[in-house]
C-alpha cells in the first residue's frame, strides 16, 4: 500500500502579518513574522527567527484576534537572513480555506 506524502489541502498565498511566541522560552518573546502561505490546517512564515523543527509555538494574528497553537514542521535558511518556517497548527482555520 502507497502512503500519502505532502499536503491534505491546498495551500492560498497571503501575507499577513503574524507573531511567533516559541513556548517553553523565558522569558517570551514576540517575533514579527509575515505569512506566505496558509491552508487551513498549515502556513508557511517568514520570520527573523530561528525555529527548532518539533518544537511548539503559537501563531498570533492580531487582526483576526486569533492565537492558534502549533508545531514547526521545518525551517529554512533563506539568503537575506531570514527564516521560512513551516508550520502545522493545531486546529483548523477555516477562513484560510478560501483564497481572501
Amino acid at each position: 500500500m502507497q502512503v500519502p506524502t505532502g499536503r491534505f489541502e491546498r495551500r492560498v498565498a497571503q501575507a499577513e502579518a503574524v507573531e511567533l511566541l516559541h513556548m517553553g522560552e523565558l522569558p517570551t518573546e514576540k517575533h514579527k513574522a509575515t505569512t506566505e502561505n496558509v491552508s487551513p490546517l498549515g502556513a508557511r512564515v517568514i520570520t527573523d527567527s530561528i525555529c527548532n523543527p518539533g518544537k511548539p509555538v503559537l501563531l498570533n494574528v492580531p487582526e483576526d484576534n486569533l492565537k492558534l497553537a502549533a508545531r514547526v514542521v521545518y525551517c529554512q535558511r533563506l539568503e537575506d537572513g531570514k527564516f521560512a518556517v513551516g508550520l502545522q497548527l493545531r486546529g483548523r482555520v477555516e477562513r484560510w480555506q478560501k483564497p481572501p
